[in-house]
Order: structure tokens, then sequence, then C-alpha cells
């Protein structure tokens, strides 16, 4: 029903400039909000997590994102398996391995 009313103008409006530099100085703001508060430090916690996982090596201790503890007995490209306790083997996807935990933990368990 809009097309067949047309719209009416102010005279000497001079606000647009104005409120366009605005809009471009918010939308930057927001920009950068957004990087450094979600962006960045997401990527920098993915980037240690790549280099813990590439990092594992057969004979460390590891806790799984489960909250399993197991000691490394077999690495493949993708899966590793934890020997949690005495005959008992799990494997699971490199992914999944949360930290890394000093040498002797588990006999502390």
């Amino acid at each position: 029903m809009s097309f067949f009313i047309s719209p009416a103008y102010a005279e000497g409006a001079a606000a647009g400039a104005d409120g366009g530099m605005i809009q471009i100085v918010m939308l930057v703001g927001f920009g950068l909000i957004f990087y450094f508060f979600m962006w960045r430090p997401q990527a920098k916690r993915a980037k240690d997590h790549k280099n813990l996982v590439a990092a594992i090596e057969k004979g460390d201790e590891v806790m799984t994102s489960g909250g399993i503890i197991g000691k490394v007995v077999k690495l493949n490209d993708d899966y590793v398996t934890l020997e949690v306790s005495e005959g008992t083997k799990l494997s699971f996807q490199k992914v999944h391995i949360a930290a890394a935990l000093p040498k002797g933990t588990m006999k502390n368990l």
C-alpha cells in the first residue's frame, strides 16, 4: 500500500552524513570487540590443543575430555590407545585428549 503514497522529506536535513559515520564507527567497534573477546582466545586455545596432541608420545600419561586417565601405549595418525589399568586398554581419537599429565600421576591415584 505504501507505493501509492509518496514519501515526504524535510527540507535542509543534513544529519545523514553524521549518522553514516557513527554507524561505521560502531560497526568497527563491534568488530574489534568480537575479535578480542571471542575469536582470538578461541584460536589460541585451538592452537595450544593442536600442539598438545602433536606432542603426545608413547609412555605419556594423559587425561581425556571425559576424565579418563591413562598411559599411552599405541599411537596412530588419528587414534591413541590408553592403558587405564593393568591389562585394560581403551582407544580414543586424539582430539579427545584434554591434558598431558606429569609422569607418575597414575601411581599416585
